[in-house]
């Protein structure tokens, strides 16, 4: 904005201020300094822009200059704490206006994630922080070493990537106990997975998990929590990949879908492990290794730190104690399903 474009409103005043100062080399009163300050918040309330605002005041200086008796140098500091005075109430008007942002900004956040504001209410608010609630839309959810929050060095070095790869495409990247979340259309994948390769690196090896996508607001909330237990099945899983899809492991909650089937089928199937010497552990070890090394006995050997004779005993053990031989076909679905069920449920730590 140009310098005659600003109302002659914001500059009340400020002749007679100069002319006074000029005429007594006195400093601005309390009373003028406190009109100078509320002239600045108003312009800042206004919209108008600092830098416009300064020339405006230059370029009454100029025209105003008093033509009484009286210093240059009583002049400019009268000049200096007019504009001073003025540009603290504007940058005190932009500093709540921001804090106001943030609060509405994370109260809409909560909201949404908790499903608990009207969804009409909702989606008329969530076009303002540039989520259109017509499309579907996915979350992914990082999670790393410490916990962040929304002005923390590392999302703000995520969305900076982001905005700097895609510019403003409907997306919200926000924070979340501790965890980064971003928000985006549901068919903008590309998107999700340059979040979670930022966020991964960002967080010295974090772990992201993405959602599926979903409609309506009632969708993020939905697509959040795949995220959410995501992360939660990859820990008790032991799940090594960085990035993980929902989607990729829809099986997971459908065998725990009825908890008390899979709890029957772990104690009996994987029960009388617990006679064994040393406890079910070892064994219940060695079986989800055989079977994530494609029941390949050498390589599941290896990756134990066992000798291929030592793996054969253990196998061995585990078919006399449960009647169910790891190595054979018609035995291994039921063997397989079951540690999966102990990984999910926590067993032996935790009784069934």
């Amino acid at each position: 904005m140009a310098d005659h474009e600003i109302p002659e409103d914001y500059l009340d005043g400020y002749a007679r201020i100069l002319a006074d100062a000029s005429a007594t080399g006195r400093r601005l009163t309390r009373e003028e300094l406190t009109s100078r300050r509320a002239l600045g918040e108003q312009a800042a309330e206004a919209g108008l822009g600092l830098r416009a605002l300064v020339n405006a005041h230059l370029a009454a200086t100029r025209a105003d200059w008093p033509r009484a008796a009286g210093s240059a140098d009583t002049v400019l500091a009268a000049v200096q704490q007019a504009i001073d005075a003025f540009a603290e109430g504007y940058e005190r008007a932009q500093r709540l206006a921001v804090r106001q942002e943030e609060a509405a900004r994370r109260e809409f956040i909560d909201d949404l994630l908790y499903g608990r504001s009207d969804l009409g209410r909702l989606a008329e608010r969530a076009e303002r922080f540039g989520l259109r609630f017509s499309h579907e839309h996915a979350v992914a959810v990082a999670q790393g070493p410490a916990s962040y929050d929304e002005g923390d060095a590392v999302p703000r070095q995520v969305e900076q990537s982001l905005i700097a790869r895609f510019g403003d495409r409907s997306t919200l990247l926000t924070t979340k106990d501790g965890r980064m979340l971003c928000i985006a259309p549901g068919d903008q994948d590309e998107i999700l997975l340059h979040f979670a390769k930022q966020a991964y690196a960002a967080t010295d090896g974090g772990r992201v998990a993405i959602g599926r996508p979903q409609p309506g607001p009632g969708g993020v909330v939905q697509s959040y929590e795949e995220a959410l237990n995501t992360l939660d099945l990859a820990d008790r899983m032991e799940l090594d990949d960085p990035v993980l899809r929902a989607a990729d492991l829809l099986v997971y909650p459908v065998l725990t879908r009825d908890r008390q089937a899979m709890a029957d089928l772990v104690l009996s199937a994987l029960g009388p492990l617990t006679t064994a010497r040393g406890g079910p552990q070892p064994l219940l070890d060695t079986l989800t290794t055989y079977f994530n090394a494609g029941c390949v006995a050498a390589e599941a050997a290896r990756r134990l730190s066992l000798s291929v004779r030592a793996l054969t005993y253990r196998l061995e053990r585990i078919h006399a104690l449960t009647g169910a031989n790891p190595a054979d076909p018609g035995h291994r679905y039921m063997l397989q399903t079951a540690v999966i069920g102990a990984r999910l449920l926590d067993w032996p730590a935790k009784a069934l």
